[in-house]
């Protein structure tokens, strides 16, 4: 029988060859190359620093009014003072998740948009094909690694937010609105991630780097600009004008509208961050006045907020996943030699 000592040893030993074999994967291995060409990337450097900009300028404007906020009384969110920060502006400039819903698709087009045919186009992918490297795993390494790049930065931010928080009001944090700012975080990697995916599949597809970042932006600006425009129009031309219709007839009209408008990613991360950092949002669609009647106006629980979020949260799973898997078929698909 093994001593409690011999026992240990061999459980760390253990751990240590798995460690050391885990090190030694070639997928671990692309994967933190990958991190470290992004790192010291100066497109990476570009817009993280632009995002640190926005993210400090949000935090003067909140920090600045937020003794306003919390000062009302008949502001139902008014006690949970960490997620004013994040949502409290003056008017001078926006929210901060405001700027990431904006920001955030170009830093998932910027790491993803030459990540297959760059290396394509360099060389290297029929090299590192013709290593003992499973296919799979050179597309996989390249998500990861963005994935924890992106991670990282909006983990370290939410984290110095809190920090900053802490040192300048000396407020104590509640547990519920540290699980809405973690929850938050991971909607903001959930959304970047897309655009990643996005950006992924398009260099996949194309084998020219800079036909693939053009196009990616031209979906960008085609959902942020141009898709609301359109809308608009199409729905002048083919349904009735609103101030002829009864109140029935208005609101299945703004539902139609809404549910157009929840095609856009940009649409959904909205309305998902606004139900989070606003504990007091009930719904994301026109309500009557009957369906008002009675009701309390108090903030929603997490579950309650998670449960009103969650189509949104499906959403943008299901559009990462589909992109991802058509990125992964073409690319097992894919002709590398030529």
């Amino acid at each position: 029988m093994k001593s409690q000592a011999a026992f240990f040893n061999g459980l760390f030993s253990g751990n240590s060859k798995s460690a050391e074999m885990r090190a030694r994967s070639p997928f671990w291995v692309m994967v933190r190359k990958e991190v470290a060409d992004q790192v010291h990337s100066w497109r990476f450097i570009i817009l993280a620093g632009l995002i640190l900009l926005t993210f400090f300028g949000a935090m003067y404007v909140a920090m600045a009014n937020i003794g306003k906020v919390t000062a009302n009384p008949g502001d139902p969110d008014g006690s949970f003072l960490y997620l004013k920060l994040l949502t409290t502006t003056d008017g001078s400039l926006p929210p901060f998740h405001v700027f990431i819903g904006f920001l955030g698709p170009l830093l998932g087009i910027a790491l993803g948009f030459d990540a297959i045919n760059s290396e394509q186009a360099n060389g290297t992918l029929v090299r590192l094909i013709a290593q003992p490297v499973y296919r799979d795993a050179v597309l996989n390494a390249k998500f990861v690694a963005s994935l924890i790049v992106i991670s990282t930065l909006f983990l370290s931010l939410s984290l110095l937010m809190i920090g900053g928080g802490l040192v300048i009001t000396g407020v104590k944090m509640e547990p519920s609105e540290l699980v809405r700012i973690l929850c938050f975080v991971v909607l903001s990697i959930l959304y970047v991630s897309f655009w990643l995916n996005l950006s992924i599949l398009l260099s996949v597809k194309f084998r020219q780097a800079a036909t693939s970042a053009l196009t990616a932006i031209a979906i960008w600006l085609f959902f942020t600009v141009f898709y609301q425009i359109i809308l608009n129009l199409v729905v002048r031309a083919l349904l009735p004008d609103p101030n002829q219709l009864s109140q029935e007839q208005l609101m299945s009209y703004n539902d139609i509208i809404l549910t157009f408008l929840r095609l856009v990613p940009s649409q959904l991360y909205t309305d998902a961050t606004t139900t989070l950092l606003m504990p007091s949002v009930r719904s994301l669609g026109p309500l009557t006045i009957e369906q008002m009647a009675g009701a309390i106006p108090a903030p929603l629980s997490l579950r309650e907020s998670l449960l009103v979020a969650w189509p949104q949260l499906c959403g943008l799973i299901a559009a990462t996943v589909v992109c991802f898997a058509l990125s992964y078929y073409l690319f097992m698909r894919r002709e590398v030699r030529t």
